[in-house]
């Protein structure tokens, strides 16, 4: 399957929750605030790529056997199949939410009170803002970033009729939706851009308007930087600049726009009318999410609270004692990420710890995980920061964060110029006695306390020794070069992390081949790698049993007679999002077993994953994290039906559930309902649908 039809296929998946009236309301309209969001980063980096390719007259084909060229075209049709069904699902919604007292209005029908109150708020929050720009000889087009949202004007000046056309672009400084004072019991909101054409007189005195339009920008996000750059730093922060200003590569524009505006707007922003997409209705779904009101929790989600985890409690909150008992596996947003924040901030604070060693891919930007980071090395102790600039669009952030750590007296490493360091761990070595111990922390998502409250994850603590030197070894060699030799229990990209999958999966072959039991279990976020790909095929001829919950790209075709009819597909959509890369081979013994190999993963099963970045794949030993991992968080996601989509040969995705059958089993409502199956490893496989049957 292509790539990007294959993401397209999943933003598809998203809209549809979008549609779901099993879903909360205004969690609908967070799913289509979503689906618009993704389409409009897809835009910006990878078809953005594949412009440059189709231009540069690239026309090698991809695995799937299609050109850059052929591509764009397909991709075209499909998103803007996507954007004319966003916006029939923002009509339904905004009927639904108008029906249940959240109405968007527009500056035709406002009582005289409103305009009154709008006005004053006008004045007071946004006229020293906004920034009205006439179109002239004098005056010529202005720039418009990446995002840009602006209106589009043709005024007629009262005292002679002279004619003047103008842009006023929407502050993106203060929020899309105004919210005017409740009536009665209704919440009420007025976009922002028609805040404006109702204060168009205060903007531009003496001219009325004749017509207008609005229109968004997307450009060429993708980031280049050079190779042999002396400061990487500098580098980025010259790269984000030439971000802010890269090549329009979609224009959408109001439906129906006067025909001389639009045609400025085209010129003037160099874009072919291929590049061009007419909106009939509102542009820039992607703020919608500003609707998401907690003052109506009734639309909403029903509140959860993450656990902390049992053998935490029962040693008065210390992590250390907790890990030195046993490793500890933790599933989160069930169990609270906390845990995390704890693990580094408890660390920060003990006389007893002497160094600390970090990667930072993604983080919050008040992060409690860099203040720990902070205080530690403020306090004396050896900190090293891994941090990776190149994690898109949080580059900025993360040479913020980089500054910070260095002020504190964290010694800051940025890795490889050509590798993105992706991989989850924390070290924490502590005086113990005579000895050093080392506490490690992988995980399968960012140290970031913000998105793991909705993201699916695991961290894994251990203070096995081995893995500690394992994760010691990858710091040497991202902080140093060092090389990596004698890894015991780990395996990383871009030096065995692919092979060591690939030798797992022959293993299974080799099995089926003896008549041994012969299983594969695998989630992740994307699969696409050919050589992991033909790799699986192979083994399904085999007849290896190969299941997989894969939530967004799908290379692989299942079930195809001969080829792949022994592995299943399905795609996880739902209240929170799958991000956790687990994998377990059955290794002879069948799956649920002892003899299983279980790992835990960073990397996605992607040429990018495998081959340019650092990443992790932790092998787990422990029989109680195994079980809790195979007949527990595994077991749960593939008898999941509520949520499910199941790909067919085709590479299309079909819902395995109707939205009336309101007792099929849901793995997110399970696992938040089930506290005894969390950090215990109590449950067996079989349990898993029963005990969610039994909640329903």
């Amino acid at each position: 399957m292509n790539r990007e039809l294959s993401w397209l296929s999943f933003n598809w998946r998203v809209l549809e929750e979008a549609k779901n009236p099993r879903v909360p309301l205004l969690e609908r309209v967070k799913f289509l605030s979503i689906s618009a969001s993704n389409l409009d980063e897809f835009y910006t980096v990878r078809v953005a790529g594949l412009r440059e390719l189709a231009r540069a007259g690239n026309t090698n084909p991809a695995a799937d056997g299609m050109t850059p060229a052929e591509q764009l075209s397909k991709i075209n049709v499909n998103a803007r199949e996507l954007l004319a069904s966003q916006q029939e699902v923002r009509q339904e919604l905004q009927g639904l939410l108008s029906e249940a007292g959240i109405k968007i209005l527009d500056h035709k029908n406002l009582t005289d009170a409103d305009v009154k109150w709008l006005r004053a708020f006008f004045i007071e929050q946004v006229f020293p803002i906004v920034s009205p720009l006439a179109i002239d000889p004098a005056h010529p087009f202005p720039f418009l970033q990446n995002g840009g949202f602006s209106l589009a004007l043709k005024l007629k000046r009262k005292a002679d009729g002279r004619i003047l056309q103008a842009l006023l672009p929407v502050p993106n400084q203060i929020e899309r939706f105004v919210r005017l004072p409740n009536s009665g019991d209704e919440i009420r909101f007025l976009p922002l851009e028609d805040l404006l054409l109702l204060n168009v007189p205060a903007l531009f005195a003496g001219y009325e308007i004749r017509s207008h339009c609005a229109f968004l920008v997307l450009r060429d996000s993708d980031l280049e930087v050079e190779e042999e750059a002396e400061d990487l730093v500098r580098e980025f922060e010259t790269a984000l600049k030439r971000r802010r200003r890269g090549e329009v590569i979609r224009l959408k524009i109001s439906s129906g726009a006067p025909s001389d505006l639009r045609r400025v707007i085209v010129e003037n922003l160099h874009v072919s009318e291929d590049e061009v997409v007419e909106i009939k209705g509102l542009i820039g779904l992607a703020d919608l999410a500003e609707l998401v009101i907690e003052d109506r929790s009734d639309l909403l989600w029903p509140k959860f609270t993450p656990r902390v985890p049992e053998r935490v409690q029962d040693h008065d909150g210390d992590m250390f004692s907790a890990i030195k008992q046993k490793d500890m596996l933790l599933h989160h947003p069930y169990e609270t990420f906390d845990m995390v924040v704890r693990f580094l901030d408890q660390a920060a604070r003990d006389p007893n710890v002497v160094a600390i060693k970090q990667t930072l891919y993604r983080t919050s930007s008040e992060s409690p995980i860099v203040t720990a980071l902070c205080d530690a090395a403020e306090a004396g102790k050896s900190v090293t920061a891994l941090v990776e600039l190149k994690a898109r669009f949080d580059e900025a952030a993360n040479i913020r964060q980089s500054r910070r750590l260095e002020r504190s007296g964290a010694h800051v490493v940025y890795g490889f110029l050509n590798y993105k360091t992706h991989a989850k761990i924390s070290i924490v070595v502590r005086r113990e006695g005579k000895k050093l111990v080392t506490y490690t922390h992988f995980g399968t998502g960012n140290y970031h306390p913000i998105t793991a409250k909705f993201y699916t994850d695991v961290s894994f603590f251990t203070c096995d020794a081995a893995l500690g030197r394992d994760a010691t070894k990858v710091f040497n060699y991202i902080g140093g070069y060092a090389p990596l030799e004698g890894l015991e229990n780990l395996a990383i990209s871009p030096v065995n992390l692919k092979s060591t999958l690939l030798k797992n999966i022959k293993a299974e072959i080799e099995y089926a081949r003896k008549g041994k039991p012969a299983e594969i279990w695998a989630k992740l976020n994307s699969l696409i790698e050919p050589d992991i790909i033909d790799a699986l095929y192979e083994a399904s001829q085999e007849g290896v049993k190969i299941e997989l919950v894969v939530r967004g790209i799908c290379g692989l075709r299942p079930g195809i007679k001969g080829l792949s009819e022994n592995i299943r597909v399905k795609s996880i959509v739902g209240r929170f999002l799958e991000h956790s890369r687990l994998v377990c081979f059955s290794n002879g013994g069948g799956l649920p077993s002892k003899k299983a190999k279980v790992y835990i993963s960073s990397a996605d099963w992607m040429g990018r994953n495998l081959s340019r970045r650092v990443e992790t794949l932790v092998e787990i030993k422990n029989a109680t994290v195994k079980a809790q991992i195979v007949s527990q968080i595994m077991a749960a996601n593939l008898a999941d039906q509520s949520q499910s989509w199941v790909m067919n040969a085709m590479g299309d995705f079909e819902r395995q559930s109707d939205f009336t059958d309101r007792q099929q089993f849901n793995c997110h409502r399970f696992f938040m309902e089930n506290p005894s199956l969390s950090g215990r490893g109590t449950a067996g496989a079989a349990d898993v649908p029963k005990l969610a049957h039994s909640k329903d």
